[in-house]
């Protein structure tokens, strides 16, 4: 017998759910701290996701496929990994913000290694968290991470997105 995907998510969000109330109500500590860290990285998302949400749905409007063409497609060259790493550097909010506009870049006509790299710039070089950093492990620390990290997701991007555009591969919207 097949059970239907929606049967599936109620049963585990309903097993989640139990699971919390169950913590709380016996006093259970990991499972407390469970609850207390879903409902706090809620609140978080909560604050960041509706306005990234809307500066990307500006961006779906505002940008035309040309420029994103022009500056981030298959002849672009080495300045379009240039202009997404200085785009992923100014992304707020993580990667929950990247994903869609990785995908956004992808529909107005960027290569994937560009969006590959965006996608691995947008984790490890934005710059609050980079300043952040600095001033905790210091500024000789933070340079050095970068200068070993970026050729990495260069390189990496690179050969991943060579590797699928010789395959065809096209990203399908998700449902």
């Amino acid at each position: 017998m097949k059970i239907q995907k929606k049967t599936i998510r109620f049963l585990a969000m309903s097993t989640y759910g139990a699971f919390l109330l169950a913590s709380f109500l016996l006093g259970f500590s990991p499972g407390k701290q469970i609850g207390y860290n879903f409902f706090s990285f809620s609140i978080e998302m909560l604050k960041i996701l509706p306005c990234a949400f809307i500066l990307i749905g500006l961006f779906e409007v505002w940008v035309k496929k040309e420029k994103v063409e022009k500056h981030l497609g298959p002849e672009s060259g080495f300045v379009g990994y240039v202009w997404v790493i200085l785009l992923a550097g100014t992304t707020v909010g993580g990667l929950y913000v990247a994903f869609p506009v990785a995908y956004s870049l992808y529909n107005k006509g960027a290569k994937l290694s560009v969006i590959f790299t965006y996608i691995g710039a947008a984790g490890i070089c934005r710059i609050p968290m980079t300043i952040f950093e600095a001033s905790f492990m210091g500024l000789r620390f933070s340079f050095i991470r970068l200068m070993v990290s970026i050729p990495l997701v260069l390189v990496s991007s690179i050969w991943l997105g060579n590797y699928l555009e010789k395959r065809n591969y096209k990203i399908m919207a998700g449902k």
